[in-house]
């Protein structure tokens, strides 16, 4: 073990002390859970956790073994500390209210807790995704605490289960990744402030979808294909790897773009990934990297949430790239007959000032 390196225990207490400590122990806690379900992957069918289960969530997706059981991993490591209001799951109906015996503070974590579980049998990089809100007052949290724009987050983050265990964490002041030192057992800073390159040539996205896509997706894609020869001028390279955090985590360490679009395959589902669980983490890291992140039509941590589990459209990555694509979604709905303005750029502060909270 290196001494003196910074662990992301000692960052999270310097840079959480205007929440007196809760924040830090909250994160603290988070990071814990993480540690377990890193060891759950690891052990893979060793440990007996692949495969499917009968049962289904919300959203009608079944079940694996490992969604259940990471799920239980950060209600258990998270419930007790005195920091929560309440916690919202992917993998769960409805909001989990804190255990009568555990004292409840003011803040609201939702996550995901195993993105990507498809991929566990077959030994691809998951993740685990969550988001921290804060209410004025700690106490019970009721439904509609949940339902706020993105840009109200106080901390975000992801945890991906490859190669080697990485937490990346945002706390309104960058985009900084800790690496898990399984020797000493702590999640040391390896990356800090993060930065996206606004250029990129890599795109990813499911290209199996091509026909149900809205025209200006189709346009940027087949564009990026055409290469040299195309309008572009450039080679592009495409990526898909159906892992929404191996998809940023490549971004956010050497650009890309990443998009899961609006589309017509399921008209009831006007987007795919959920906007609370997945986009607004996700946004609020690739913006805090200097990135963008945007519905094609509007910046994503702008988007007001009407239900606990709503989905959106998600375009994010490389600034130029994301601003490329909302160009042409404006250019399609308007006929081009006005000016474009990027929404990315809100008058809004960007983030809740936690001192204020």
């Amino acid at each position: 073990m290196q001494f003196g390196r910074t662990t992301l225990s000692k960052f999270v207490i310097e840079n959480t002390r205007s929440s007196h400590g809760e924040l830090g122990a909250l994160l603290i806690d988070v990071a814990a859970a993480v540690k377990t379900i890193s060891a759950m992957v690891a052990k893979g069918a060793l440990a007996g956790h692949h495969g499917a289960l009968e049962s289904t969530n919300i959203q009608g997706e079944v079940q694996k073994k490992l969604d259940v059981l990471t799920n239980e991993a950060i209600l258990r490591h998270c419930e007790w500390g005195g920091q929560l209001a309440g916690m919202a799951s992917e993998e769960m109906d409805d909001p989990y209210p804190i255990p009568a015996e555990y004292p409840r503070g003011r803040y609201l974590l939702v996550f995901d807790p195993l993105d990507g579980s498809s991929n566990s049998d077959v030994n691809v990089s998951v993740g685990t995704i969550f988001s921290i809100f804060s209410r004025l007052t700690a106490g019970d949290a009721q439904l509609g605490d949940y339902l706020l724009p993105g840009s109200q987050q106080v901390a975000a983050g992801y945890a991906i289960y490859g190669p080697s265990t990485m937490m990346v964490l945002t706390l309104g002041n960058g985009t900084h990744g800790f690496t898990l030192d399984r020797e000493s057992g702590n999640f040391i800073l390896t990356h800090a402030n993060i930065r996206v390159p606004e250029d990129t040539r890599e795109f990813a996205i499911n290209t199996s979808n091509e026909r149900f896509w809205e025209p200006p997706v189709q346009r940027y894609v087949s564009e990026c294909k055409a290469g040299k020869t195309g309008v572009r001028g450039e080679d592009f390279n495409t990526r898909w790897i159906a892992s929404m955090v191996a998809e940023v985590h490549r971004i956010l360490i050497r650009g890309g773009i990443f998009m899961y679009p609006k589309d017509s395959k399921d008209p009831s589902k006007p987007g795919r990934l959920r906007l609370l669980y997945e986009a607004n983490p996700m946004a609020m890291l690739i913006e805090q990297a200097g990135g963008a992140a945007s519905t094609g039509r509007q910046r994503i941590l702008d988007v007001a949430p009407d239900a606990l589990h709503q989905r959106v459209p998600v375009i994010l990555g490389s600034r130029n790239e994301v601003e490329r694509l909302e160009r042409y979604h404006h250019e399609y709905d308007t006929g081009a007959d006005r000016p474009f303005v990027s929404p990315l750029f809100s008058e809004r502060s960007l983030f809740r000032d936690e001192s204020h909270a």
